[in-house]
């Protein structure tokens, strides 16, 4: 790791002729958020494998999501040493997805790769996405052939929400298929077209469209420091991509009143039959207080999908920005 920041001036220098010759340039777009740990790994390893890649210019952009340990420390230590680092200091944590919408909307590329901070994804799939957009296609998924770095409960809770938002979802994403992509700057001036400042980035990934083609990898374990998905953050993660591109969980509700109303009048018509020929008797009162908990549940869980949208609604209706930039570090490329 000390050769690679040792040489990394070097490295700018040599890159500044070649960056004059009109090649695509790839743009690597990383959120960074409380990932000091892992920033020596992450460049130690990305930057020579990027390089490797053929007939390709690239940056690395990276998003520090209101980080509050050293990382936009070393990030900007970084940029200051090799030219093809960029760093946008965002002013808090906005959250992983509004970073992800500033690396994409900052990125200058001709092809973009969103990618993770932790390593998970293998970097050297890049060179694999870019062979795959030579052959004609706009957008490469990337696509985990196995979870064997995720845990038990992990691997069904995905399982469950990608079968859940498929059914549901008028636009289905593919399964296992994460962020770790490439598009070309055709669909990245798409994406930054759509005017929602909710942003569920792998429904508007798929909702965009463009010729696809698929590269399956095995995920790897993190290299360092600690995921920052908690279980409740990855429970409300899940309902703003059901929500987000679905309203059947508003309209099932109305079959659910229906449905309801129905056994009610066949519950009246029981009583009427049933009073006319055995006489009245006096109905349990825990059969009453069953019924009525019954109702109150479906009604309360009825109302709370629909505070969901209407939640949806009044934040898209304060049309707030997504993020918002405190500062911008790169180092200015040599003149050849």
């Amino acid at each position: 790791m000390a050769d690679y920041f040792a040489g990394l001036a070097s490295a700018s220098a040599s890159t500044s002729a070649s960056a004059l010759a009109p090649l695509p340039l790839l743009s690597l777009v990383v959120p960074f958020y409380n990932e000091e740990e892992m920033i020596s790994h992450f460049f130690a390893r990305v930057i020579p494998i990027l390089e490797e890649i053929p007939e390709i210019r690239f940056e690395v952009l990276c998003v520090n999501d209101g980080s509050r340990d050293r990382t936009l420390e070393r990030l900007i230590a970084v940029s200051q040493l090799d030219a093809r680092v960029r760093v946008i200091d965002l002013t808090r944590n906005f959250g992983k997805e509004a970073a992800l919408t500033a690396a994409i909307f900052e990125a200058r590329g001709d092809l973009i790769v969103p990618f993770d901070a932790d390593l998970q994804d293998p970097p050297e799939v890049i060179a694999k996405l870019v062979d795959k957009w030579r052959e004609g296609n706009e957008v490469v998924l990337a696509k985990r052939a196995d979870r064997q770095s995720d845990s038990l409960l992990k691997k069904w809770t995905a399982l469950i929400f990608y079968r859940i938002h498929n059914e549901v979802s008028e636009v289905p994403i593919p399964e296992n298929v994460g962020d770790f992509r490439l598009f070309t700057r055709n669909v990245c001036e798409s994406l930054k077209s759509l005017p929602e400042s909710c942003r569920f980035m792998k429904g508007l990934f798929a909702w965009v469209g463009y010729k696809t083609a698929v590269v399956e990898y095995t995920r790897e374990k993190r290299a360092a420091g600690k995921t920052k998905f908690s279980g409740w953050k990855l429970w409300n993660f899940a309902l703003e991509g059901i929500t987000s591109f679905s309203t059947l969980p508003l309209r099932v509700w109305t079959y659910v009143g229906v449905t309801v109303a129905l056994i009610a009048l066949v519950r009246a018509a029981w009583l009427v039959v049933r009073t006319l020929v055995y006489g009245v008797d006096v109905p349990g009162y825990a059969s009453l207080a069953t019924a009525i908990l019954l109702l109150g549940g479906i009604q309360l869980i009825g109302i709370g999908v629909l505070g969901e949208y209407v939640g949806r609604i009044y934040m898209e209706s304060k049309g707030r920005p997504v993020y918002l930039i405190r500062k911008r570090y790169e180092r200015a490329a040599p003149h050849a």
